[in-house]
């Protein structure tokens, strides 16, 4: 669920643009590798992943400076091993995070070492180097971005993206697994969700040993999608500008897809309203 005033520093921010807030210092304990950052509107928080720490640091969602976190999540409990990825569901109160071949689901209010209160994992539940994630709190599903060993140069397993109930647990089938040549997915880095339409958003940046790879898109499937289907829409080619997109985010107010794109270093806006 994207923030109003991330997106709108995203929909606005031309050139070098600064930011309103800046977030730094070691009171924060973020790591230079924060790849995930989602706020909860309803509680007013902000959440994000220190893979160095084997940590989940919410904030309020208002922080500014050299300020610390309300919450850590944090120890040998939690089973986290180098969280990359996270979402949140503010409407149930959880925290979900992919885990290779695991997802870990923990309290929103979880506080120190403090153990999942659920966990997906096992050989029927496919998950394989699963690395992004988003929650559907209306239809009570979990999105996941299954990643691929994919080359550039040898080619290789193509990633997916697979379906689960929000309440699953243990080794469970995905209800629905999306991958296959015609999906065009080969590694999937960030999703967001449009519960009120149903809708998938995928940032896929194509093979990540290649500089500027083939076939990087932002795609948008639907929840009642299965097997090798295509996006329904795309967001790629030349005329796009991307060129390894790695971040997306929704900006429903403005009817706009926010794209964070790798190779760029740069934030891309996208009037789509088609999709809200």
């Amino acid at each position: 669920m994207a923030h109003p005033q991330i997106a709108a520093f995203a929909r606005l921010a031309k050139g070098a643009t600064p930011p309103k807030r800046l977030i730094a210092g070691q009171a924060t304990k973020l790591s230079r590798t924060m790849h995930d950052i989602r706020v909860d509107e309803i509680h007013d928080e902000m959440l994000v992943t220190n893979p160095f720490a084997q940590a989940i640091l919410t904030f309020r969602a208002g922080v500014d400076g050299e300020e610390a976190p309300i919450r850590i999540i944090q120890g040998p409990s939690t089973q986290l091993d180098s969280p990359d990825r996270l979402d949140v569901d503010p409407v149930h109160n959880e925290i979900f995070v992919p885990e290779g071949d695991s997802i870990l689901v923990f309290p929103r209010e979880g506080q120190g070492d403090v153990a999942p209160i659920r966990v997906i994992r096992g050989p029927d539940t496919q998950l394989r180097r699963a690395q992004a994630i988003a929650v559907d709190p209306v239809h009570n599903l979990i999105i996941v971005g299954f990643n691929s060993d994919f080359s550039s140069r040898t080619g290789g397993t193509r990633g997916a993206l697979l379906i689960f109930n929000r309440t699953d647990n243990g080794n469970v089938k995905p209800r629905a697994a999306i991958r296959g040549p015609k999906s065009g997915i080969i590694r999937i880095n960030q999703i967001q969700v449009y519960p009120p339409r149903g809708w998938i958003i995928a940032a896929q940046p194509g093979a990540g040993d290649a500089v500027e790879p083939e076939g990087a898109f932002v795609g948008v499937w639907s929840i009642h999608d299965d097997g090798d289907v295509p996006p329904r829409w795309v967001i790629g080619g030349p005329k796009s500008t991307l060129k390894k997109p790695r971040g997306v985010v929704l900006d429903p107010r403005n009817k706009e897809v926010i794209v964070a794109d790798m190779r760029l270093n740069a934030v891309l806006t996208y009037y789509f309203p088609e999709i809200f």
